[in-house]
């Protein structure tokens, strides 16, 4: 008798764990799907605010910062019809502005261009016009700072046909600017200016006038 009712209890025991083991197992998955509805519902209101707010113009981010929050909000992938239009609308309006940006850097870099080419040809007409060999030498040792080297190639077009550029013989810029010197002329203008990551110049290309 004793045996049969610890067979009972045992039974009876083991029946309690596996609903309780059931029970929670049931809990924690429970907990878990709320856990990542609650997750989903905070990315979808993240992404309403800083969509709605790029799009009014109410933040302080540049303009690559804003396209780094619309792409980290596209990654997210929400598939929810509201952010999808915001999204629609906001990449819309940062092309627009990436389109302005490019515009302007371009319209800054040829400003620059030509302020640098004016520098220069000023320097080359003042080492040619020196009034002795010494102030020449001095302007051509401050002119040569601009370049990455003494060796900056440079490239001097002849003739134009076709949309093919004719040159004179390769020079480097100490002999170029030590030319001008010995003729006392400058005769070239500034054409083309390549520059290297310290924005020395690291290519010169000039022009007969």
């Amino acid at each position: 008798m004793k045996n049969k009712i610890t067979t009972i209890m045992m039974v009876l025991l083991a029946a309690l764990i596996t609903i309780g083991g059931t029970t929670s197992c049931k809990s924690k998955k429970r907990l878990a799907r709320e856990a990542a509805e609650a997750e989903y519902k905070a990315k979808v209101a993240d992404a309403i605010k800083d969509l709605n707010a790029i799009l009014n113009d109410e933040t302080v981010w540049t303009l690559e910062e804003k396209e780094n929050r619309v792409k980290t909000i596209k990654d997210w992938n929400l598939q929810n019809a509201e952010v999808d239009d915001l999204l629609f609308q906001v990449e819309k309006k940062l092309a627009r502005e990436r389109a302005m940006a490019e515009r302007l850097a371009e319209q800054e870099n040829q400003t620059g261009a030509q302020a640098m080419g004016n520098t220069l040809e000023t320097k080359f007409r003042n080492i040619a016009v020196a009034s002795s060999t010494d102030q020449a030498n001095r302007m051509i040792n401050e002119t040569l700072g601009l370049f990455e080297s003494n060796n900056v190639p440079v490239l001097i077009i002849i003739s134009q046909a076709g949309g093919f550029n004719d040159y004179d013989r390769p020079t480097t810029i100490a002999k170029y600017l030590n030319y001008l010197k010995d003729q006392k002329a400058s005769k070239n203008k500034v054409y083309d200016i390549k520059y290297n990551g310290n924005g020395k110049i690291s290519e010169l290309e000039l022009i007969k006038k």
